[in-house]
């Protein structure tokens, strides 16, 4: 589309149609004076975030950019504001709109709890109901002094922002994990009878599917669904392999799983800071699995496999669908420790065929 401006356009007339008022600021150099209609700068020291017309309903869109810009310059919404966020509705918004203002929450914000207290005061998590879901979900409180799952979330959300390593990719990723962590326990959770506490069973891997459409409201990358939903099924693995000493095999297959074992311990320890007033002094789970996956080389990327077509054909196999089979059975015997190289990988699959029948 083609952009004209208006020559006779005052600036308030102008800056009337922004959306906030900290957005509605001109500055005009040849006087140096600032041109400030609706008080934006104002606002700006007060640390206020106010709409600057009844313009603002011209763009549902506004409510989720309120919602990045409470968290990325820690601001409070005017009650106005939220009064006619009320009134809107995101239903005829495309998702790639959707999907720009959550990463700029994800990888610009800095209280990304706030950002989605915002987006709960103005009535949008219905709108997306596998975070409304978190809302009033208890939690065992010995283990989750914090309150609900809601505010777990928010919690662990505000820990992995204060980690952030500044690779958009990266972050993106882990940040996603994170928000979508723990939505398997809305409809995994209750009171276990004989003991009082609550318990959410399988959580992790029954909030994938979950997860999976949360962010297919967004996106429809292929990508980010086989990476982030691998580290949802896959966070409270750390902890669990750390308490059980696990050897080689169990490491590898954990990051052939999740392909990139520092990325679920970033998850992990954004889980494990969630729950105020709880005080996380170390992550000996975390250091420990690294220090692993770094041993087997394995911490920034799954194990490759070793065998690949060109020995199979080397041994006089002809190609056809058995290759698949032959491959995936040796590569699981490679992450249980069968083989670490060529040599020996060859040498294991000549056994191994011995007994395929073709």
């Amino acid at each position: 589309f083609a952009v004209t401006g208006d020559p006779t356009m005052s600036p308030r007339e102008a800056a009337s149609r922004r959306d906030f008022s900290v957005n509605a600021i001109c500055y005009e150099p040849l006087e140096g004076q600032f041109i400030d209609p609706y008080d934006g700068r104002a606002d700006l020291q007060q640390r206020r975030l106010r709409h600057v017309s009844d313009a603002f309903t011209e763009d549902p869109l506004r409510v989720l950019r309120g919602m990045q810009f409470v968290a990325r310059f820690e601001l409070t919404p005017d009650p106005a504001t939220i009064a006619l966020c009320k009134t809107l509705t995101p239903a005829h918004l495309p998702s790639e709109r959707l999907w720009e203002e959550w990463k700029k929450l994800l990888l610009k914000g800095k209280d990304l709890y706030a950002g989605l207290r915002f987006l709960k005061a103005c009535n949008w998590l219905p709108y997306f109901p596998e975070l409304e879901a978190l809302v009033g979900c208890e939690q065992d409180p010995q283990w989750h002094p914090e309150g609900d799952v809601w505010n777990h979330t928010g919690h662990c959300l505000n820990a992995y922002a204060a980690n952030r390593i500044g690779d958009d990719w990266e972050d993106l990723i882990v940040g996603l994990a994170v928000l979508c962590h723990d939505f398997g326990k809305p409809d995994t959770s209750y009171v276990d009878s004989e003991t009082g506490r609550i318990r959410s069973p399988r959580h992790d891997v029954l909030g994938v599917p979950v997860a999976q459409r949360f962010l297919e409201r967004f996106t429809r990358q292929r990508k980010i669904f086989e990476e982030v939903l691998p580290l949802v099924e896959q966070h409270m693995r750390p902890l669990a392999l750390f308490r059980d000493g696990a050897g080689d095999s169990a490491i590898r297959r954990l990051a052939a799983r999740v392909k990139r074992l520092d990325r679920l311990t970033r998850v992990a320890y954004a889980d494990k800071c969630g729950r105020p007033p709880i005080e996380v002094e170390d992550f000996p789970e975390g250091v420990w699995l690294l220090s692993r996956a770094s041993e087997l080389a394995i911490k920034d990327n799954a194990p490759k496999p070793i065998l690949l077509g060109r020995h199979l054909v080397d041994l006089g196999i002809k190609p056809g669908k058995h290759f698949g089979e032959i491959l995936d059975r040796c590569y699981e015997a490679q992450l249980d420790g069968a083989f670490d190289d060529t040599v020996s990988g060859i040498a294991y699959l000549r056994e191994f065929v011995k007994d395929f029948e073709f």
